[in-house]
């Protein structure tokens, strides 16, 4: 093996940074030798490396001073033209199959790739580097390979990240939200990652705020996350919050992405830490009314949100209190606050039933107050208005929810009166209360809006609702969501609107008039014109015949002759709704001529809440995989795009979705899958009760450990058992090995079968696994850029090889 010339030099660089940097004559490595490749610069530093040569079993390999896998390949060629390497000089990787035979309900079937599930996996996600050696060897040859592969497009990534930054507002500030003296908000400065945590005067902000004037002299700095994330590989912040008297600052961190979180808190008098420092958290917290408490949430063993303490300021955490036990492994339980900050909330539930406790947050150490106990199937959740509960449930067969009240004394089933009765068709997803009103966030026709209506007390108590307004907008498709205040005498609520053609506007919204103040516009300093690009909501017929709702976005001058690429987004699960939001990133690919699509299929709660459960989850769960290939069809026919000329992208459990789809979808559909963080290892998941999420999501895919008929229907559908000897559009997958969600072992092993059993070998079949970061990939809001921009890369690079794009080079 012989690095030599510009070609060379990429697979001794692979892992660490550009050919450029690297010195023009590497020395060559025959097998056995062990040299230093010097001068490179990764972000900025200068260093060498080891690296050993080996040749086995017909096989070439470059180790790191580590004995890791950075390169691997049968054959390697270089060119005389500089060109980067190409994919067909390049073996793919070939991990070894290690059968595992599994039997239940008399069914047996084998998992060659089990294997690559670490025993001390819950370990790995708190000490990375423990990983079983075989297991890292395989993970970081499939990189190398992906680097080698991808190297065609490095010239493009770094274009599009670069007008991604470009389209980014890096001074960026939020607008400050009222509390007492203060207003609170966090802003960027440019070039940081991460954010700013700020406060002004009370005055300053009614009086002199505005999204372009400079910051008041009042601003006062409460912590820098930047510093916070000096020099470490992975940070993200949770949860942050101010004390009731505004004295202390408590936030949250993750830094290895295991969401294994530590809550610090800060004296915001002379910016030092308290002695108090709470590990093993879930990441959220609420204070109590006289900032001496702190509510949270602790993980267990399995990454279970199990208990919930009280810690008071100045204690060891080995003496808090522990104020709820979660018995029920399959109930996520977390910690809140009502509106009123009256009451802290402690909320335990699953996927279709939920329980609420309340604690007096000017009384902590009060026992909590079960309002009513669980019951299976039924959801609730809880806000305080005077001396009554607001309760929002679907009890009594409410599919789309509705509103009862009960008095806070006896907050039991029983004593429930209705307030808003249910309408179906009318989603009621959430309640907002501020003093002298009630609000609401609904979905009607796949729409969002919000309904502000005036609320009193009669003298006995009972809350009464007056006239309403309903806040919403003329565009075909788009995101309104309602932001969260301090205070619940604010005289106005505030909330954010977009589209996939119109950035974020942030509204102020006058209860007693009903006048909207527009605070703030999302810049793109770039430039963008919403009028340059076009918004549609279409609807596709599943076979069924159930309504599809696509919302669809492209570039004037696109052609809709079935010449342009598509790429289609879904999730549909969780009951989780898809926003038709403002992208800044989307943009790189539409500028392209790429046409965006999001569907929004069953399993979300997109057109009402029976079209999550029970069209989209369990028993019904295929409709989800069936209306995403019809959608795919139906953009297809109306001259969006054409057979062929289809990528689709998923992520997290949307990545089930993808996985399913390609399984699914006729031959020649799709040239593309990219799966982003993939559950896609359905069946085998379900039937490991150690993993965290596992009994908590038998409600929604149902439990093949006792059901016989679960078990057999889950298999039918399950992305990696059903891949089988067939072409396969190209393919993408990524993963985190501290992903507590969807563990790295799932994409790992989806790409392996994918490869081993397609019948297309010159397809690509990819595998990117970030070895220092979790579910949510890179952190800071630079760095995950570049997953952005590879995973854009790709999906160019695949339409420019069909022949849907113009060639990289022009792209």
């Amino acid at each position: 093996l012989t690095l030599a010339g510009r070609r060379g030099h990429a697979i001794a660089f692979l892992l660490y940074g550009s050919a450029a940097a690297l010195s023009t004559s590497p020395p060559a490595l025959r097998p056995g030798l062990s040299t230093s490749l010097p001068g490179y610069r990764p972000k900025g530093l200068c260093f060498q490396t080891q690296h050993h040569c080996s040749f086995s079993a017909g096989r070439w390999q470059l180790r790191d001073y580590r004995g890791h896998v950075t390169c691997s390949a049968s054959s390697i060629a270089s060119g005389t033209d500089g060109s980067p390497m190409k994919p067909e000089n390049l073996q793919e990787p070939v991990p070894k199959e290690v059968p595992k035979e599994n039997s239940v309900h008399g069914h047996t079937w084998v998992d060659e790739y089990a294997w690559m599930k670490d025993d001390k996996w819950q370990q790995v996600l708190r000490e990375p580097e423990i990983l079983q050696k075989d297991i890292r060897d395989h993970l970081e040859e499939e990189n190398a390979y992906m680097k080698a592969v991808m190297a065609p497009t490095e010239k493009l990534q770094s274009a599009i990240q670069k007008e991604m930054v470009a389209r980014l507002q890096q001074d960026e500030s939020g607008v400050p939200s009222l509390d007492g003296p203060y207003a609170y908000f966090r802003r960027y400065e440019e070039g940081n990652e991460h954010p700013l945590f700020c406060r002004i005067s009370r005055e300053d902000f009614e009086g002199v705020w505005s999204q372009d004037s400079p910051l008041p002299p009042s601003q006062e700095l409460l912590l820098d996350a930047n510093a916070l994330a000096a020099n470490l590989t992975f940070f993200n912040l949770g949860a942050s919050d101010h004390s009731p008297d505004h004295k202390l600052f408590a936030y949250a961190t993750d830094k290895k992405g295991s969401e294994y979180y530590t809550i610090e808190i800060l004296d915001l008098k002379d910016k030092t830490l308290l002695s108090d420092s709470l590990v093993n958290c879930s990441g959220s917290f609420a204070w109590s009314s006289d900032s001496q408490n702190i509510f949270y949430t602790m993980l267990d063993e399995s990454h279970r949100e199990k208990w919930v303490y009280r810690h008071k300021l100045g204690t060891k955490q080995e003496e808090d209190v522990l104020i709820y036990e979660e018995a029920d492994d399959g109930f996520f339980v977390g910690v809140d606050v009502t509106d009123s900050q009256r009451f802290i909330t402690i909320e335990s539930s699953d996927h279709g039933t939920s329980e609420v406790r309340l604690v007096p947050a000017d009384a902590p150490e009060t026992p909590p107050i079960l309002v009513q106990a669980r019951e299976e199937g039924v959801q609730y959740d809880v806000q305080d208005y005077g001396e009554s509960l607001l309760i929002l449930t679907n009890k009594d067969g409410a599919v789309d929810f509705k509103v009862m009240t009960a008095p806070i004394s006896s907050p039991g089933a029983e004593h429930w009166q209705e307030l808003i009765a249910h309408r179906p068709g009318v989603l009621l997803k959430s309640l907002s209360t501020l003093k002298g009103y009630l609000v609401r966030s609904e979905r009607v026709n796949a729409l969002p809006r919000i309904v502000v209506a005036t609320c009193d007390t009669t003298e006995q108590g009972t809350v009464t609702l007056g006239a309403e307004d309903v806040i919403s907008f003329e565009e075909q498709a788009f995101s309104l969501n309602l932001r969260r205040g301090y205070e619940f005498n604010s005289p106005s609520l505030r909330f954010v609107y977009s589209s996939p053609t119109t950035p974020e506007s942030c509204f102020d919204y006058d209860l007693s008039t009903q006048k909207r103040t527009l605070r703030k516009v999302q810049k793109v300093p770039s430039g963008h014109e919403p009028s340059d690009y076009v918004c549609l909501r279409k609807t596709a017929t599943s076979p069924d015949g159930a309504k599809v709702p696509v919302t669809i976005m492209y570039k004037k001058g696109t052609p809709l002759d079935g010449s342009a690429p598509l790429l289609l987004y879904g999730y549909g699960s969780y009951g989780m709704s898809m926003p038709a939001g403002f992208s800044t990133t989307r943009l790189s690919l539409v500028d392209r001529g790429v046409v965006y699509a999001i569907a929004h299929v069953r399993g979300g709660t997109d057109c009402g809440y029976a079209w999550y459960d029970p069209a989209g989850k369990t028993m019904q769960k295929k409709n989800t995989f069936i209306d995403f290939v019809a959608s795919a069809e139906f953009l297809v026919k109306e001259g969006f795009t054409s057979e062929g000329k289809i990528a689709i992208l998923g992520r997290s459990a949307g990545g089930m979705l993808v996985g399913s789809t390609m399984n699914l979808a006729p031959k020649g559909l799709l040239a593309a899958v990219v799966g982003e963080v993939p559950f896609i290892d359905v069946l085998n998941t379900m039937m490991d009760t150690s993993l965290p999420l596992t009994p908590p999501e038998w409600p929604e895919w149902g439990n093949p450990i006792e059901s016989k008929e679960a078990f057999e229907y889950i298999q039918s559908y399950a992305p990696y058992e059903q891949i089988e000897a067939k072409d396969y559009p190209h393919l993408l997958a990524t993963g985190g090995l501290t992903d507590p969600r969807v563990t790295y072992w799932e994409p790992a092993k989806w790409v392996a079968k994918v490869r081993k059993l397609r019948t297309n070998k010159d397809a690509l079949t990819l595998l990117k696994t970030d070895m220092g970061a979790g579910h949510a990939g890179k952190s800071g809001r630079f760095v995950q850029l570049e997953d952005e921009a590879f995973i854009q890369s790709f999906l160019l690079m695949v339409f420019a090889k069909i022949g849907a794009l113009p060639p990289l080079d022009d792209l």
